[in-house]
């Protein structure tokens, strides 16, 4: 069994009862209270943070390449051991008896995997999977309901969203000429909690990072039309290179960032990390970016 993990794509789904995982296997996907008992943990995982760190003791703990950790209506989060793991948000369903989606995500997974795909695009395929299966068979919605918060300024909303119990995510990036790229992550990271602030790189900052003639739109227009989006709970604008002030005082429970998931940490998780927060990276839809529609607006323009 231990030769056939090594060179074979196994799904193994962890049973409290059942036997330990052997090593190499290229995931085990037990559900969040799951990974918290088998990691030792006296209590529930109360946040995201938690998650990852159960993944991470049960990498060491097991040897697996991967740990997926199912989370029911928030998803899945796929850890290699890095401190940013991967999150699959899960679309909204209704739900009323979720029985039976853990063996509906297990076997979607595996059956992708054995069709060729890559773990994290196994994943996302589980993820939905597992959220039609469950759409199939309720009714109605049964979740945690946060109250909109009052005008106020960006900090004191997200305080707001803090003390009534819900999450804060945070994404930045400047934004300019948005498109469904963007919108794919901004709706992906509004998936992960209550209250989503975009922290968005100012003129100066984006002319620094992106060279002269950026940005394209002024931050203010930018800021609007982000705003505008029904995913965006509110937007702060920042002049430095990096979201980092900000972050110390959003002091939200996630940082959520679109790109390519190869296990390499974020740079702003190490921020995260001072308050019990955590960094993440979502997917996002390949071949849209800015720098992409201003190459093909300027070959219009030629031709």
């Amino acid at each position: 069994l231990t030769g056939l993990a090594s060179t074979t794509a196994m799904v193994w789904d962890p049973h409290p009862n059942g036997a330990t995982p052997v090593a190499d296997v290229a995931t085990v996907t037990p559900n969040r209270a799951e990974a918290a008992r088998f990691a030792g943990a006296r209590t529930e995982p109360r946040s995201l943070h938690d998650v990852a760190s159960h993944a991470k003791a049960l990498l060491a703990k097991w040897r697996p390449k991967s740990v997926c950790v199912t989370m029911g209506a928030d998803g899945a989060l796929l850890s290699f051991g890095d401190d940013s793991p991967l999150v699959l948000p899960a679309p909204s369903v209704p739900c009323v008896d979720p029985c039976g989606a853990g063996d509906r995500f297990a076997g979607a997974l595996a059956a992708a995997l054995a069709s060729g795909a890559l773990l994290s695009e196994a994943t996302a395929t589980a993820v939905t999977a597992a959220s039609e299966f469950v759409r199939l068979g309720v009714t109605r919605v049964l979740g945690h309901h946060v109250e909109p918060v009052e005008d106020a300024d960006v900090f004191q909303q997200a305080q707001r969203v803090r003390d009534r119990g819900g999450t804060v995510v945070a994404t930045g990036g400047c934004f300019d000429l948005l498109h469904a790229g963007h919108v794919e992550t901004l709706r992906a990271a509004r998936a992960l909690g209550d209250f989503l602030v975009v922290c968005l790189n100012s003129d100066s900052s984006v002319a620094r990072l992106k060279g002269s003639g950026r940005p394209l739109v002024p931050q203010a227009d930018r800021a609007q039309v982000l705003e505008a989006l029904d995913c965006v709970d509110a937007v702060v604008i920042f002049d430095e290179d990096t979201p980092t002030e900000v972050l110390q005082r959003l002091r939200p429970h996630i940082w959520a960032k679109g790109g390519d998931y190869d296990g390499r940490t974020l740079p702003e998780a190490a921020a995260l990390s001072a308050w019990g927060g955590q960094a993440v990276v979502l997917p996002y839809l390949k071949g849209r970016s800015t720098s992409a529609l201003v190459s093909a607006a300027a070959q219009g323009a030629r031709g």
